[in-house]
C-alpha cells in the first residue's frame, strides 16, 4: 500500500497542535509542503513530499545570544555578492559566535 503524504502531515499536524508547539506552512518546491517549527533552541524544517517521503532538517542553537552589532554583518554575507545567495563571504566574527 502506497503511503499517503497528505495523511501524514495531518497526523503530524494534529501532534504539533497536542503540545502546543506552534508552526508556519511553507510550499517551497512543487512537490512538498514545509512546515517551520520552533522550539527552545532548535529550528526545524518538515517537509512532507507527495510520495509520502518526509525529508527533517533540524538547526541547534549554542545558546549564545548575539546583540544588534552583528545584524551588519549578517547582511554582509549576501551584499558583497554580486549574485547573492550564491557566493558566501567568510566573516571571523560571525564564525566565533557560533
Amino acid at each position: 500500500m502506497k503511503s499517503n503524504g497528505f495523511s501524514k502531515l495531518i497526523k503530524f499536524l494534529n501532534q504539533l497542535e497536542q503540545k502546543k508547539i506552534s508552526y508556519t506552512l511553507a510550499h517551497n518546491r512543487d512537490e512538498t509542503v514545509m512546515l517551520n517549527i520552533a522550539v527552545p533552541g532548535e529550528r526545524w524544517e518538515v517537509e512532507f513530499f507527495e510520495d509520502g517521503s518526509i525529508e527533517v532538517e533540524k538547526f541547534i542553537s549554542n545558546g549564545e545570544i548575539l546583540g544588534e552589532e552583528v545584524l551588519n554583518d549578517l547582511l554582509a554575507v549576501y551584499l558583497n555578492s554580486d549574485e547573492p545567495g550564491i557566493e558566501l563571504h567568510y566573516n571571523s566574527k560571525l564564525a566565533n559566535a557560533t
